[in-house]
């Protein structure tokens, strides 16, 4: 009844010009939630500008390694030992995502995932802009409980039927999203589209044993799902906020926020090398935030512009570390 409402209202109007021509929904199952977790299965449903379906795909992928959890997946390594490789999948990958706008309930951590398979297959990821359906959600102000997928398809009528299964779950969300998509539009409401920037630069650590070398879970155990990487204190005390067009000092708290060139981890390690604190959130005590996207809505960007904290884009961070200045002494 809501979208027929919600399409009878847009019949007498045109469509948004600013609106993308096409999307992609995708949904990716995952060996963990990690930086060196890696894609087990993935499902693209394609959409056309009204948010109609035109074909969808699935694919299972071997991630050499622990299949992680099972229990929620359902993937064991007998299913995986003869998937395809990610790199044997993403030319096939890249034509379903070329073009279009990649949608995910939580995209940045789908879009995330993905970009680092591409860059692994040193390939880069031919996405550019990315739509998170729960900042969607928010943004048409729906009475969902909650951010749950399974909210999101209640409140439209759509029916889950394997539920962390990547070719259901992208067709519930496909479903649910024609009809935020048309409400949208008929409202006048501006999409939350977010820049997707495609990992040039990576570095990966060892992972857990690839498939074949393990017995059932491989002891992967649900405590294992958020391996934290614990940096050392920074040695220098806090001189205070960068100055824009002077130096960086060591002891400044620098914070990262959004998609980034360089894999985050890789910034991380080269601010902490240089004598920089790497801060993972952003108070009044910090230096300098590094951003591609200062006027995005996330966390650490709107308390930057709340705090006047300065702000530098990635490029011009990588420039600033090449002559970080020495801390105090005594």
């Amino acid at each position: 009844m809501l979208e027929d409402l919600t399409t009878a209202a847009l019949s007498s109007t045109s469509w948004p010009t600013a609106y993308p021509k096409g999307y992609a929904v995708v949904d990716v199952e995952t060996t963990g939630l990690a930086r060196d977790d890696r894609i087990i299965s993935a499902a693209v449903y394609r959409l056309d500008a009204r948010g109609e379906v035109q074909d969808h795909w699935y694919t299972t992928v071997n991630p050499e390694r622990d299949p992680g959890p099972v229990w929620i997946h359902g993937l064991t390594s007998e299913a995986l030992e003869g998937a395809p490789l990610f790199q044997d999948i993403a030319e096939e990958f890249t034509t379903r995502l070329e073009g279009r706008v990649l949608v995910a309930h939580n995209a940045v951590f789908d879009w995330q995932m993905i970009a680092r398979e591409y860059a692994r297959a040193q390939r880069e990821a031919p996405v550019r802009q990315r739509l998170c359906t729960i900042a969607l959600s928010k943004e048409l102000g729906l009475p969902l409980p909650n951010h749950k997928l399974e909210s999101l398809a209640a409140h439209y009528g759509v029916v889950q039927r394997r539920a962390h299964h990547a070719l259901d779950d992208a067709r519930v969300l496909a479903e649910a999203f024609r009809p935020s998509l048309r409400a949208a539009a008929a409202g006048g409401v501006r999409l939350p589209l977010l820049e997707c920037r495609p990992l040039t630069e990576w570095s990966d650590r060892p992972a857990t044993p690839r498939i074949g070398q393990q017995a059932g879970y491989g002891g992967y155990r649900p405590t294992s799902w958020r391996p934290s990487r614990k940096r050392p204190a920074c040695p220098y005390p806090n001189p205070g906020r960068y100055e824009p067009g002077g130096r960086l000092k060591q002891g400044m708290r620098v914070a990262f926020s959004g998609d980034t060139s360089t894999e985050r981890e890789l910034l991380e390690d080269r601010a902490t090398d240089a004598g920089l604190h790497v801060a993972t959130s952003l108070s009044r005590l910090t230096s300098l935030l590094v951003t591609n996207d200062p006027d995005s809505g996330t966390s650490k960007a709107v308390k930057a512009r709340q705090f006047g904290t300065p702000v530098v884009d990635e490029a011009a961070f990588g420039q600033l570390l090449a002559d970080v200045e020495p801390a105090s002494q005594g």
